[in-house]
């Protein structure tokens, strides 16, 4: 196990840069993901972890020491692609052992490391199979079993799961996370998808524009997001966000925005009359009987069993509201929405930074 750091890290092809000073820390045995749309950096940054992209500013470290001119072999990293990356003319035990053949390790020693990560991974009865006689979720599972018997000091996962279809990421998900929980790794996970980072992560990185937005838990993310970027990526469905006028009098703070008043906790910041972005997410809102909070028209009702998701028209903008269990609420109906005060977010429309 190891940690990693990055210091002030920059990746430019040409004149274009794609990195732009990146630095935080990952501590040993941490599982930290790496989330954020295509074309943010993550995957960019992981591949100069990893050795096969070349840093063009800032060093990275592994357990304090940097490796910007170490080779990839020299790294003690192991990755698992998202294409897999298997060989098809080996079976399932040549494969998982192939890098430890490539270091000449002991006979006796690649078949009990071999032997170790099929029983982790439920492989045991799969090792004379060929990659095309695997199921996606097998053949993942053998790119994750030919990283563990490296024994490395970091696994590093380049969106994994992106092939599998929605069931199998689900298990597969439960599956790194059970991994990572019994070997103690240090992790870095790379994923667009922000359910996966949120289910998985011990920290999320949330990366836009080849800079890092915001760093923490996943629930410090989801309920103290920095800026309007992370309030909108995480969570689903998406944060619900209106562009209103901040009203801050002796009676109390509301914010006016579609012809209403929105309900706001006390602020230490911001001012009368400011421009800025009301967010609320879809399962803090509730609903009411017509007449009573501030009224909405049902567009869309979408019962998915244990909850029902309602679209809704509040003047020109549209909400989502998620209901636990069913409701008897159908399209064209008018109600009304309860909004806790205390679970609003609010954010600058210059800046897009949080106002506290």
């Amino acid at each position: 196990m190891a940690s990693v750091g990055f210091r002030h890290v920059e990746k430019a092809y040409g004149k274009v840069k794609v990195i732009h000073g990146i630095g935080f820390d990952i501590a040993d045995g941490e599982f930290v993901v790496l989330v954020g749309p295509s074309g943010c950096g993550k995957s960019t940054l992981l591949r100069m972890l990893a050795g096969l992209e070349e840093i063009s500013g800032g060093d990275i470290l592994i357990d304090g020491k940097v490796i910007n001119d170490l080779e990839s072999k020299d790294r003690d990293i192991a990755m698992v692609f998202q294409s897999y990356a298997l060989y098809p003319h080996m079976t399932v035990r040549e494969n998982m052992g192939f890098s430890l053949r490539l270091r000449k390790a002991d006979a006796s020693v690649m078949t009990d490391r071999v032997a170790r990560a099929a029983q982790i991974l439920n492989l045991d009865a799969l090792l004379d199979r060929y990659p095309r006689e695997l199921s996606g979720g097998q053949r993942q599972r053998v790119a994750m079993g030919r990283a563990i018997v490296r024994d490395p000091k970091v696994f590093l996962f380049d969106e994994p799961l992106s092939n599998l279809d929605a069931k199998l990421r689900v298990a597969m998900r439960a599956e790194i996370k059970a991994l990572h929980q019994r070997l103690k790794t240090t992790t870095v996970y790379v994923t667009h998808d922000q359910i996966e980072a949120m289910t998985m992560a011990d920290r999320i990185v949330v990366m836009h524009d080849g800079i890092v937005e915001q760093i923490g838990t996943p629930l410090e993310l989801f309920d103290q997001p920095r800026n309007l970027f992370v309030a909108q990526f995480i969570g689903s469905p998406a944060m619900n966000v209106l562009q209103g006028t901040l009203s801050k009098t002796v009676g109390g703070v509301s914010v006016h925005a579609q012809g209403r008043q929105w309900p706001v906790a006390a602020l230490a910041q911001g001012h009368d009359g400011q421009q800025v972005h009301y967010g609320v997410r879809p399962g803090d809102i509730r609903i009411t009987d017509e007449g009573q909070g501030i009224a909405a028209k049902v567009v869309v009702v979408e019962p998915t069993g244990a909850e029902t998701e309602l679209v809704l028209e509040v003047g020109d903008s549209t909400l989502v509201v998620v209901l636990h269990g069913r409701t008897s609420v159908r399209p064209d109906q008018v109600v009304g929405l309860d909004i806790d005060a205390h679970k609003v977010h609010l954010f600058d429309v210059g800046s897009g930074q949080r106002i506290d």
